[in-house]
């Protein structure tokens, strides 16, 4: 039997978190949370992932500002991981726009948590 994806959630809400790990929980998926991108970065930097949904709007470092250093690591499967962003003006940025800024999907908040799981599951698949 395969070993649990691990997820990487880097998300400043509580609730946000707590749905999300008991959402991605159904499929048995592990999870971790960060609550910006600095501890995002800390936390990849200590452990290996399988994927990062990663909020845009954060204190100490925004999702923005994290994908671009995810995406200068020199380790070449960290700096290659599906990275899922998370937003709530996702109206202000255009498909084309996430995936330039290094960003492989994304989801809109208010979150779908039928979404996120499709969403997550089509990057692990």
């Amino acid at each position: 039997m395969s070993k649990n994806k691990k997820v990487l959630v880097g998300e400043d809400s509580s609730i946000i978190i707590n749905l999300t790990k008991n959402v991605l929980a159904f499929e048995n998926y592990e999870m971790k949370s960060a609550r910006n991108g600095q501890l995002v970065l800390d936390l990849l930097e200590k452990e290996d992932f399988d994927l990062i949904l990663l909020d845009i709007t954060m204190p100490v470092m925004d999702g923005v500002e994290c994908i671009q250093k995810i995406r200068a690591l020199d380790d070449i499967h960290k700096k290659s991981l599906p990275v899922i962003a998370i937003s709530g003006n996702v109206n202000n940025l255009s498909p084309e726009q996430f995936r330039k800024l290094g960003f492989d999907d994304f989801i809109q908040k208010p979150l779908d948590y039928d979404q996120v799981l499709a969403t997550v599951k089509k990057h692990l698949s």
